[in-house]
Parts: C-alpha cells; sequence; structure tokens
C-alpha cells in the first residue's frame, strides 16, 4: 500500500552531497519525492512509496553519507500525491541564510578551491568563528559515499552463482568469545615475522590515518562518546585492511601449486585452505565495498601496497614459508583488534551511523547472516571471527614441517570427540596448534 511522509533531517547535512545520496538511495528503492536544503540548515522533503520502502527509506536517511553527521530524523504521514516523476534534488530558495548553513557553503567552496590550488590548503571561516579543523580526504573530487559500488553481472538466463567455498557456521556464542590474543616470538624467524608486520602495520596506520580513542569524554551536542574515528574512517581502514590481507594465501597457493607440479607430487592439502582464506579476505572487501567508495587517494594506495607487498611475499614465500606463515598469524592478530576496537566504539556509542547500519545483501548471503541478526555490529562481529580464524590457521601452518606434513583443517582424526583443527570455530587456539598435538608423535 502506497503512503508519503514529509521528513526532516537535523545534523550536519548541508554542503555534504546528502540531497544526492538520497535521491539515489530513493531510486533504487523506488520512492518518489523531493530533498531540499531548509534555511535552518537542515533537510527536509517529502517520500511517496510502499510501506517497506519508506522504512527503509527512512533508515537509510538516519545514516546518511559518510561525509555528513545526523542528529535526528522527525516524519509524519501525509496525504498521498500523484504527478510524482521520480525523486527531486530541488535547491535552496533565495532568502538570507542561516549561519549553519552558510557555513556548510562556505567550506564547500574552500574544499573545492583547496583541491584545484597547487598552494598549500587555506581555510576559509565566518567572522567570530575559529579555523575549521583539517580532515584528511581520500578523494579530490568527493567524499566517499555509500552506493552499489558493483551491479550485479547482465546474465538474464542465470539465476544465482554461488560461492566458491561455502562460509562455515557461526554461533553468536563461539563469535562473541574471539578474544585478542599475541603468541610470543621464540625464534629467529618469529622475530623477522613480528618486525616485518609492525612496519606493514605503521604503513597501514599512516595511509588511513588511524588513531586509537582511548577517552570517553562526551560531546556537548549530541551527548555520545566523542571519537577519533568516524564510521567513513573505519570503512576506509577495512577497505585497506581487507584489499592487503587478500594477498598472502593467493601468493602461497600460488607457490605451492607450481611446487607440486615441478615435483609431481601432492600438496597434501595445504593449496585449498590458502586459497579458501584468500577467497575469504576478498569477500570481506567486496561486502564493505558495498558501505563505502574509495577515493583515488585509497586507490592509489591499494594499488601501491599490492604491487610492493605481493612480491615482497612472492620473495619471501620461496625463501622462507614457515616466517611467511608466522607473519601472516601477526598480521591477523592485529586484523582481530581493528575488528574488536570497532565493535567496542560501536557499543560504547561513539559510531552512531553504524547503529543504524544493516549488513547488505552480499554479507548475508556469503554468512547465512539470520534474521533479526543483520546489523552492522553482526557483520563485524563475522569478520573478526574469520580473522581469528586465520590467525589460527597460519599460527598452525607455521609449527608445521613445510613440505612433507599434512594439513590439519582439510584431515579426519581418528579421535573426532577430541579438539582439533577445524575450520569453523568450535575448537578456538588463538596461538595456532602445534605440531605435536595435530601430527603427533612417533
Amino acid at each position: 500500500m502506497s503512503k508519503r511522509i514529509s521528513y526532516k533531517v537535523e545534523g550536519d547535512v548541508q554542503g555534504v552531497n546528502y540531497r544526492s545520496w538520497a535521491a539515489g538511495e530513493a531510486k533504487k528503492l523506488n520512492v518518489t519525492g523531493y530533498a531540499k536544503n531548509a534555511n535552518d540548515g537542515t533537510v527536509v522533503g517529502e517520500a511517496q512509496g510502499d510501506a517497506s520502502a519508506l522504512d527503509k527509506f527512512v533508515q537509510h536517511l538516519n545514516m546518511g553519507p559518510p561525509a555528513a553527521s545526523v542528529n535526528k530524523v522527525d516524519q509524519k504521514e501525509i496525504e498521498t500525491k500523484s504527478g510524482d516523476s521520480g525523486f527531486e534534488r530541488r535547491g535552496i530558495r533565495a532568502t538570507a541564510l542561516s549561519k549553519q548553513s552558510a557555513t556548510h557553503i562556505l567550506r564547500s567552496l574552500n574544499s573545492t578551491i583547496s583541491a584545484s590550488s597547487a598552494a598549500r590548503p587555506t581555510f576559509i571561516c565566518l567572522q567570530a568563528q575559529c579555523t575549521a579543523p583539517r580532515r584528511r580526504q581520500f578523494s579530490s573530487s568527493r567524499p566517499a559515499l555509500i552506493k552499489d559500488f558493483f551491479p550485479p553481472p547482465d546474465a538474464p538466463n542465470i539465476r544465482i552463482t554461488e560461492p566458491a567455498w561455502a562460509h562455515p557456521v557461526y554461533t553468536y556464542e563461539q563469535m562473541e568469545a574471539v578474544k585478542v590474543e599475541h603468541r610470543n616470538a621464540s625464534n629467529w624467524s618469529d622475530y623477522a615475522a613480528i618486525s616485518a608486520m609492525r612496519v606493514l602495520r605503521w604503513g597501514l596506520d599512516l595511509v588511513t590515518g588511524y588513531r586509537h580513542d582511548k577517552g570517553h569524554a562526551l560531546d556537548s551536542i549530541t551527548g555520545r562518546p566523542k571519537t577519533l574515528m568516524t564510521e567513513r574512517k573505519w570503512l576506509i581502514r577495512f577497505v585497506f585492511l581487507e584489499s592487503v590481507a587478500g594477498v598472502p594465501g593467493m601468493v602461497a597457493g600460488m607457490l605451492r601449486h607450481l611446487h607440486s607440479m615441478r615435483r609431481m607430487k601432492r600438496d597434501n592439502g595445504w593449496i585449498e585452505s590458502l586459497l579458501e582464506e584468500s577467497y575469504n579476505e576478498r569477500m570481506h572487501l567486496l561486502t564493505f565495498l558495498k558501505l563505502v567508495e574509495p577515493g583515488w587517494f585509497m586507490r592509489l594506495m591499494v594499488l601501491g601496497a599490492q604491487g610492493v607487498f605481493f612480491n615482497a611475499m612472492f620473495v619471501s614465500y620461496l625463501i622462507s614459508p614457515r616466517t611467511c606463515h608466522r607473519f601472516v598469524g601477526y598480521l591477523e592478530e592485529e586484523a582481530v583488534l581493528t575488528y574488536t576496537r570497532a565493535i567496542n566504539d560501536l557499543d560504547a556509542g561513539k559510531l552512531p551511523k553504524f547503529e543504524q547500519m544493516q549488513a547488505p545483501d552480499i554479507a548475508v548471503k556469503y554468512w547465512n547472516m539470520p534474521e533479526g541478526h543483520r546489523t552492522m555490529r553482526d557483520l563485524l562481529l563475522y569478520v573478526r571471527a574469520d580473522e581469528s580464524k586465520h590467525r589460527e590457521v597460519n599460527h598452525t601452518l607455521g609449527n608445521l614441517d613445510q613440505k612433507n606434513d599434512p594439513n590439519p583443517y582439510v584431515s579426519t582424526y581418528k579421535d573426532e570427540g577430541k579438539p582439533h583443527p577445524v575450520k569453523d570455530i568450535k575448537y578456538q587456539r588463538p596461538t595456532g596448534w602445534e605440531r605435536e598435538e595435530v601430527i603427533g608423535t612417533k
């Protein structure tokens, strides 16, 4: 049944591409109406469509694009109208602007000027107003937007393409039980691995602008805890992290595949797990790309990081596969820490947009997320659980004989009732299984 609502969006919603973003979301949901800037700094409008579509549209209005900050959305049902041809983005009336509206317009003009200038950017401020804070921008053209980043392929005869590897089932008790753990270095190989990981972590923090916020001070306007990491910064960090994390498994699997053919011997099941790990990391990336579009700077950093990282892993794995697996184990420790901190920020109320967001369809299908458990927090729990599994797998593989031992994660054990390596997280061993536990001793 069709209905119509009027709405008002309060917060930092002018000069941040909010109306264009709202029009795009309305088009996806087949909602008609309009959005326009009001003189008081808000965005107002009307929307008409099916009741379920309007509910989703209002949910999107509460989220807003990453560059916006929505405080609240007021709505009320009004009489339906006919004649709407689509969803319009209307301009502001030529009347006196409020101070907030003028601020947003000046900031928008300033960002355009600074993007085209080769000199050091300057900031335009209103009289009697302090200088605007500087923010790292990952795109000189426009901020990253929540959008449908990659549409489905045009294949009328194909109904669905199933994942190459079905994801194991996790329970919520298992995912909540994932903890931040660290395996202590015990030899030169471990120390080399952890040193390389720390260099990579430093570069990752630098590129993504990551700063861990330990404080709990409240914002005087919203009443929520202040944070240095916004939703957009977290998403950019996730995208960069997953674009790098998908490299080691593919490199190791490729080299072991070629090695197996050269030796004309079986690989004892290692290739499968390594490629599956790389596939899983790519699914993480595709999921986050449904939530944010990286700008040119992040694309350039990903291109450079993959070029350097791929070749470094290629050479390193030829020299010492054991060190490489230990390195990935330490890298996955940092991934678990990253997602744990994001979940903690969300639980502390520092990420209000994440509280309103739902997991994209690609995530729901891949993880088979149950009804009622498809929020952004649920998504982060699934991703963190995957990273914890990669942490365990690589630490375990780093403990084995690289040429002769079978892959314990695709093996069948004589005593299945005894805890042993499995593909899911039923038996969690954050620092990896020791060789004697899984292979046994003579």
